[in-house]
């Protein structure tokens, strides 16, 4: 008796351990909260102008320094509570997530056709072609960043054109090693011998036969490039060389916080914190299409 009750006991144990397990499994196979935080960005991006309860350029005095909503003096009004100049702070934080979209997928777009388009120039043609886009790189790498963009926004002045340019100068390079290293790969398999031995052009080879084999490495870098770049616009604007005020940039909020930081922390913390789960996120994200779309990987991880 005392040993079935036992046995009924395990089994029913062994039932709710299975029924915590399945979706904890589900989680790790598949990026369900990156997924759940960047749809939460691109729809906040993308419709920023209908969304906000409040409008993040301009605020009432009286209501500044509003705690959030759920600390002693907060308003439901303001779910985050409000700024120095006393704008809503989530406004600004869905308006910021608009403004980050849209430099960034620039941004990301011309580095993916340029460093792309490079490294298979690089790779396939080879010779001097290889030697000049490789070392035009490594000159790059060695340019200090930060200095070059602070003397560019002191000449020409802040504004999204000059982060636009900044940005795309910044997101290329990457993009040529990665898919030069693949294309030299490809570009030694016996099926491209192949194509060259039934007379198949270069055009032909490449578009048909190398890029598609490529593409998935160039799509990986471009989705861990996305949060490096939100990383450097939030950095550029934080030391006033990114997004002009009074543009809500993430960057910014956090700079005009600082000074606040021991008194009225919410300020900056919660612009930090969409930047933290942000590009926590996309790597994360990057890490699993990584995975995914390398055979290799994909067969240790089945």
């Amino acid at each position: 008796m005392e040993q079935t009750r036992a046995l009924t006991v395990q089994v029913a144990l062994n039932g709710v351990r299975r029924a915590f397990l399945r979706p904890w499994r589900f989680v790790r196979r598949w990026p369900v909260i990156p997924v759940v935080v960047l749809t939460t960005l691109v729809v906040a991006g993308s419709f920023a102008p209908f969304i906000v309860p409040h409008d993040p350029y301009k605020g009432r005095v009286r209501d500044a320094f509003i705690p959030p909503v759920w600390a002693e003096g907060g308003s439901a009004k303001y779910i985050l509570g409000t700024d120095h100049a006393g704008r809503d702070i989530l406004s600004r934080i869905i308006q910021g997530a608009r403004i980050s979209l849209m430099v960034v997928s620039v941004s990301v777009a011309f580095g993916f056709v340029v460093g792309s388009s490079l490294g298979l120039a690089a790779a396939y043609a080879g010779g001097w072609w290889d030697e000049v886009i490789m070392r035009l790189v490594d000159v790059f790498y060695a340019i200090p960043y930060m200095m070059i963009a602070l003397v560019v926004v002191v000449i020409f002045g802040q504004s999204m054109t000059i982060v636009l340019v900044l940005l795309a100068l910044f997101s290329w390079a990457g993009f040529v090693r990665v898919v030069r290293a693949h294309t030299l790969t490809v570009k030694s398999m016996d099926f491209i011998a192949l194509a060259r031995v039934a007379g198949a052009s270069h055009a032909r080879i490449l578009v048909q036969h190398i890029v598609p084999m490529v593409l998935s490495s160039a799509v990986v870098v471009a989705t861990l490039n996305v949060g490096s770049l939100i990383l450097l616009e939030a950095t550029l604007s934080f030391i006033g060389a990114g997004i002009p005020a009074p543009n809500p940039a993430w960057g910014t909020m956090i700079a005009e916080g600082r000074n606040y930081i021991t008194s009225f922390w919410w300020q900056a913390f919660f612009p930090g914190v969409a930047i933290f789960l942000v590009v926590m996120s996309l790597n994360f994200f990057g890490d699993w299409m990584r995975d995914r779309l390398d055979p290799r990987l994909r067969q240790t991880m089945e």
